[in-house]
């Protein structure tokens, strides 16, 4: 009981300060009651006695919520990963078997992903509304993050073990995202100095990604790779090219 009410503590602190950007404080209670609901949820189900009756034509795991830690990569010389860097995702896909045991599939459908990139590097603006990419060394600030909101469109080509009275197996599904950035916004605080930007012209909205989600029962291991850089045509004040893709990885959790 006590392990469960320190799980949830830890989600809501390290979520509210991703979503309190975004304006969306109740969206992350939210979000974050319905992700550890789903996954006691999924839970209780997988243990609970399975019908007599197996369903032939069965489905699997057709709504998904993660959580993620985001590393960056690719970043100018001297900039690194700063504060809180973490993601939420959710969504639905439909699971579409390809052969008579049903064990492979390809699933398509739609979710959203919410992300906070945490880093020195600063996105700012001159007063002639050009945008500046600057390494924050040698640099007092107290925050510095870059967030965004993305609807996508994830395929998947998925095995797994399942059988139609087995809830528990092993699976590996391996695919692609692409996505649309609907919101973003970089943040600089810094005593006397608040910067708050929402148009970058550099910025990609066009968001592709390949993913991969491996384990067993309740729990799986996923990981994403940004295939397109963040940002297009971007300079640094040292003229070097800003590049950054991210990296996610973390837990990822199935239902239905």
């Amino acid at each position: 009981m006590l392990l469960g009410f320190g799980i949830k503590a830890f989600f809501f602190a390290y979520f509210e300060n991703t979503f309190i950007f975004i304006g969306m404080q109740k969206v992350f209670k939210l979000c974050v009651t319905i992700f550890l609901g789903f996954v006691s949820f999924n839970g209780i189900a997988q243990d609970t006695i399975q019908p007599a009756v197996a369903d032939s034509l069965y489905r699997e795991d057709q709504f998904y919520v993660g959580v993620t830690y985001n590393v960056l990569l690719n970043l100018p010389s001297g900039a690194s990963i700063r504060g809180l860097s973490g993601g939420f995702q959710f969504g639905f896909l439909r699971d579409m078997p390809i052969n008579e045991k049903r064990t492979i599939a390809v699933a398509l459908g739609g979710g959203i992903s919410i992300d906070q990139f945490g880093q020195n590097l600063l996105i700012g603006e001159t007063p002639n509304g050009e945008t500046i990419f600057r390494v924050l060394n040698n640099v007092e600030y107290t925050r510095n993050r870059f967030n965004t909101a993305v609807v996508e469109a994830p395929i998947e080509l998925r095995w797994r073990s399942s059988t139609p009275t087995n809830y528990k197996f092993w699976r590996v599904y391996a695919g692609f995202r692409v996505g649309y950035a609907y919101w973003y916004k970089a943040t600089f605080k810094q005593s006397g100095n608040n910067i708050s930007q929402t148009k970058i012209p550099e910025f990609d909205r066009l968001r592709m990604a390949a993913t991969l989600s491996l384990g067993y029962n309740t729990f799986n291991f996923f990981a994403s790779y940004s295939i397109n850089p963040f940002f297009k045509d971007a300079i640094t004040t040292d003229g070097e090219k800003v590049d950054f893709r991210t990296l996610k990885v973390g837990l990822m959790f199935y239902i239905l």
